[in-house]
């Protein structure tokens, strides 16, 4: 009966997937394949996962070509959520393993929970999955399947064994090869051999009445001997399983999950609308004032969070190590701090127009922004030290400071806007993709492209105010000393 509700939900998973690829409902679905898969190692495991992949058309055909991917998942969801019993999970098959791999879980964001008892430990999971489903973004939220196989329970009457003059091996010998099976025996097929095996049919080995009336031989009385010289046409002494033991079936875990040699429960979840870093700051604020961890049981946090704070920590390092070393070159190219400080001034402002980008398209702050937002200083920084040369040489030639920013920045005016536009024009196909890959590119496009507006503003018109307001300065303390 178990595998039959198993294939039936299966079937009606399928079933919907199917008719929401090929309904009316997904004109933008190609394909929808799907296959069930056995839990390995465990023939009776409760749930075998089964996976469906949707391929989808170009989206050049769809309906809406600009329609989001995150509003297609929720069509799919829609269908889905009418089949009872089943947790699903929408991720794509290079982002899944990726995940998998390099986090040790299939989802965005995971909370390991780790300690000793089974129990509390899926307590305090329970509690952490209602956490992050009270959370705005949160998505595919569940808890690692671990409890729901079914156990056979036998508890022994020992006095009662002892009164029949049988031995609990005895006992447990029959109930292991009803269920569990003895070889009794080769066959042989050409070079190979397989192993008979003796047990009860399927429909009486999950049947608990018929388990409690598995018969038991008893020993003939006065011994072995007696035994020996009993007629084969005698009929054998026997009692039901019941008479000295107790059957039932329960619940008990399908599998026990360890990392670091401690026991181990995972709470996974998808992200969708919003950044991973904002939504696992609102996760550990709703986690510490709902939950309580027992004493000697922790939590640890993994996902794609655990690869972004490890890409934040490095970039920490390495952004304000490469940032000191370009100050030094410029320092050395221009010989002087202040003007370093007057082309690196193009930095922030850059940074705001990227910034502003990201909040117009409603884009979250990601990794791949972090690249464009670094790309970004360094078109930034080329374009203030062009800028700044050009003054400087034509102060080098004579020209008065203010005649000399005038000329210097109406000679570099169309190198600076030819540099923004290209840069710009080149990102435009990134930032407007719909394919494979986009959600890597957009961010990054996106940032390089509102940054160079604002760079270029500044660029043109900051660094030549402030060189100029600069110059003043310096004339006006240089006929200020004796």
């Amino acid at each position: 009966m178990t595998n039959k509700r198993i294939l039936l939900a299966t079937v009606l998973a399928l079933a919907a997937l199917g008719y929401w690829a090929w309904g009316p409902r997904a004109p933008e679905a190609e394909v929808a394949a799907g296959e069930q898969d056995e839990a390995h190692g465990e023939e009776h495991a409760e749930g075998q996962p089964d996976s469906t992949v949707i391929i989808l058309k170009d989206a050049k055909s769809w309906p809406d070509p600009g329609l989001p991917k995150s509003e297609l998942i929720e069509r799919i969801e829609e269908a889905v959520r009418k089949v009872p019993g089943n947790n699903y999970e929408f991720t794509q098959p290079i982002q899944m393993r990726f995940n998998e791999l390099i986090a040790g879980v299939r989802s965005d964001v995971a909370v390991k929970v780790y300690g000793d008892d089974f129990e509390a430990m899926g307590r305090t999971a329970g509690a952490i999955m209602r956490a992050l489903q009270g959370v705005a973004g949160a998505a595919d939220v569940k808890v690692e399947q671990t409890s729901g196989l079914p156990f056979l329970e036998i508890k022994l009457d020992r006095p009662a064994i002892a009164r029949y003059g049988l031995n609990v091996s005895d006992v447990l010998d029959v109930v292991a090869i009803a269920i569990g099976g003895r070889e009794a025996g080769l066959v042989f097929q050409g070079d190979r051999r397989f192993d008979i095996l003796v047990r009860l049919p399927d429909d009486l080995r999950g049947d608990l009445p018929a388990l409690e009336n598995l018969p038991i031989l008893l020993p003939a009385e006065g011994g072995a001997a007696a035994e020996r010289q009993a007629l084969p046409h005698s009929r054998p002494r026997h009692i039901p399983l019941k008479e000295v033991a107790t059957l039932q079936l329960t619940d008990g875990p399908n599998q026990i999950s360890r990392e670091n040699g401690k026991r181990r429960v995972v709470v996974q979840a998808n992200v969708r609308g919003r950044d991973i870093g904002s939504f696992v700051e609102e996760v550990q604020a709703k986690i510490d004032a709902q939950v309580r961890l027992p004493a000697g049981y922790w939590l640890e946090w993994g996902g794609q969070f655990k690869n972004l704070e490890e890409a934040t920590a490095r970039l920490l390092v390495v952004v304000p190590a490469c940032f000191f070393a370009i100050f030094v070159l410029l320092f050395t190219a221009l010989g002087s701090v202040m003007q370093a400080l007057l082309v690196f001034s193009g930095v922030p402002l850059a940074l705001t127009g990227g910034i502003l980008a990201l909040w117009m398209r409603g884009m979250p702050f990601s990794i791949s922004a972090a690249v464009g937002f670094i790309a970004l200083s360094g078109i930034a920084v080329l374009n203030g030290l062009v800028m700044i040369s050009s003054i400087n040489g034509r102060v080098r030639e004579g020209d008065e400071p203010h005649r000399a920013v005038f000329e210097g920045a109406l000679q570099r005016l169309r190198p600076v806007l030819m540099t923004a536009l290209v840069a710009s024009l080149g990102f435009v196909p990134m930032a407007l993709s719909h394919g494979a890959g986009a959600e890597v590119q957009k961010p990054l496009a996106t940032v390089v492209i509102g940054g160079l507006f604002t760079a270029t503003i500044l660029t043109l018109l900051v660094i030549p105010a402030l060189y100029h307001r600069c110059s003043l300065a310096t004339e006006v303390t240089s006929k200020e000393e004796p």
